[in-house]
């Protein structure tokens, strides 16, 4: 073999491994700016119109989704409240930005739905520009079938969080309970508030006792107020109307 021959077989070589090692750069380069490229930081929506979020975000190739709606006294209606993911997070083209937008203050009041048929409840939520939430049936003899027995907010509730009212709705003694709207139990006295959550399958811990003061006698044109008899049901947690279950531990407040 002459030596001429290794001098051309070796340039050859050269060639050969600088090509290759400009293909290998120009793959990572590309590979590089397809991965980095794809990748965009979140903006900060709160504040804008939906619109205006909505066309900011198609703008950085990602999509909005109105998640949920509230009500707010602070940010005025139609304009996002927050965002998820959080302003500067980097993400992918093509992630969904899920937003909450603003009712603005509430202004609705909360119709009174116990003691109607169900249909007639969702109607008159409706009108009032509110929705249903969560519907639970609750097994009640006292009751006809598909009759409200508790909503939650409770009517003419102010400062309510979002526009939807959960409601408890009675159903055949031989249906299962799926859920529970809590009762007002205050102004009863607390053994029959214990009896009556039994009754329906509610745990109810040991009752504590609080001194309540006695009204004065008055002497203007307003009639006296009544004393609170002792046992009597003061406070309750959850308040009426929440909605609760089986693990739920109900803490009543009797007055001594």
């Amino acid at each position: 073999m002459s030596r001429g021959f290794l001098v051309r077989f070796f340039r050859m070589a050269s060639v050969v491994m600088l090509l290759i090692t400009a293909a290998l750069l120009s793959a990572i380069t590309t590979m590089h700016f397809a991965i980095h490229g794809a990748e965009v930081k979140i903006p900060a929506l709160k504040g804008m119109t939906v619109a205006e979020a909505r066309s900011q975000a198609a703008g950085l190739g990602l999509n909005l989704d109105v998640d949920n709606r509230y009500y707010s006294a602070d940010i005025a209606a139609g304009h996002i409240l927050s965002q998820s993911p959080p302003p500067g997070s980097v993400v992918r083209r093509e992630w969904h930005v899920r937003v909450a937008e603003s009712l603005g203050p509430q202004k609705v009041d909360v119709p009174d739905t116990v003691g109607t048929e169900a249909r007639v409840a969702a109607l008159r939520l409706r009108r009032a520009g509110l929705e249903v939430g969560v519907t639970a049936r609750l097994p009640y003899a006292g009751a006809e079938d598909g009759t409200v027995l508790a909503q939650d907010p409770p009517a003419h509730s102010q400062g309510i969080a979002q526009p939807s009212v959960n409601i408890l709705v009675a159903a055949p003694d031989n249906a299962a309970p799926d859920g529970y709207v809590m009762p007002d139990l205050t102004g009863i006295p607390v053994i029959t508030a214990q009896i009556l959550l039994n009754k329906i399958g509610l745990k109810a811990d040991v009752p504590s006792y609080a001194d309540v003061s006695v009204p004065p006698v008055g002497t203007g044109p307003a009639p006296p107020q009544s004393p609170i008899a002792p046992g009597v049901v003061i406070a309750q947690q959850p308040m009426a109307g929440a909605r609760v279950d089986q693990t739920t531990i109900i803490r009543l407040t009797a007055a001594k």
